[in-house]
């Protein structure tokens, strides 16, 4: 057998693994430009309907971005935030200021309180996530549900990059909701595939988080997030330790949600 054929897999592989997430992923699919059109539309509609008092909650990962784009696009009256948990990876934070120099928009950052994560690493150490579930939700509790409080006062809804596709924990996932503390909350990427939101990157180019393309595709705190291998499901990088439990961290809590 010629040489070269002997190193073809080994090519191939190597070439995949040199690929981005965009140039892995991005395909357009049949309606995308459809979905693109009712996600615009309904941005349009929650920008009206809560005029000065909305926010775009992002964690800074593709779907974020992706809507961050969009408003810039649409030139709509739409805040973006994030949360600073004290504990993500440098890549994620780099991504807060590509976004004023990006699309001149300001992201607002909240941080836990320093004294109360201060408190907790004493008490339980830096990996106390690790050692039970309770622990694990009470340091997302306090590094990322605390902020939010701080993040949504005073604001009568809040955009998410929610998607249907990404477990079953989210499979379904409306469009836009009435919360339990009387926010509407809107995910207008509830219906898009991967492939939709990868083709989206392709066409606009907004600024990514560069541990995608080394496989990960959703991305959290960096203690408690992993890349994960072809065929897991996306969020199996995000707590992997944990065993039979729903993996989500409480901002995004199914129970609290009625469909408006």
């Amino acid at each position: 057998m010629p040489e070269a054929t002997l190193e073809s897999p080994a090519r191939a592989a190597a070439a995949a693994a040199a690929q981005t997430a965009m140039q892995r992923l991005a395909r357009r699919t049949r309606g995308f430009d459809a979905r693109v059109a009712h996600a615009e539309a309904l941005l349009r509609e929650a920008a009206d309907d809560h005029a000065g008092r909305i926010v775009q909650v992002t964690s800074l990962g593709v779907e974020g971005m992706v809507l961050t784009d969009m408003l810039a696009r649409l030139q709509l009256p739409v805040a973006v935030a994030t949360i600073d948990t004290g504990a993500l990876h440098a890549e994620t934070l780099a991504l807060i200021d590509r976004i004023p120099a990006r699309y001149g928009i300001e992201v607002e950052v909240f941080r836990p309180q320093a004294e109360a994560v201060l408190q907790f690493l004493g008490r339980h150490g830096a990996h106390a996530m690790r050692t039970s579930v309770e622990l694990r939700r009470a340091c997302c509790a306090l590094r990322k549900l605390e902020p939010m409080q701080r993040l949504l006062a005073g604001r009568s809804a809040w955009v998410s990059g929610l998607r249907r596709e990404q477990g079953a924990t989210r499979s379904e996932v409306p469009f836009f909701a009435l919360q339990d503390d009387g926010r509407e909350k809107f995910c207008p990427l509830a219906d898009w595939s991967e492939a939709d939101v990868w083709e989206y990157v392709r066409r606009h180019d907004p600024p990514t988080n560069p541990l995608h393309d080394h496989g990960y595709p959703s991305i959290g705190c960096a203690p408690c997030t992993r890349a994960v291998a072809a065929g897991e499901d996306a969020r199996a990088g995000r707590w992997w330790w944990e065993q039979g439990e729903a993996k989500e961290c409480g901002l995004h809590l199914r129970a609290a949600w009625t469909t408006a």
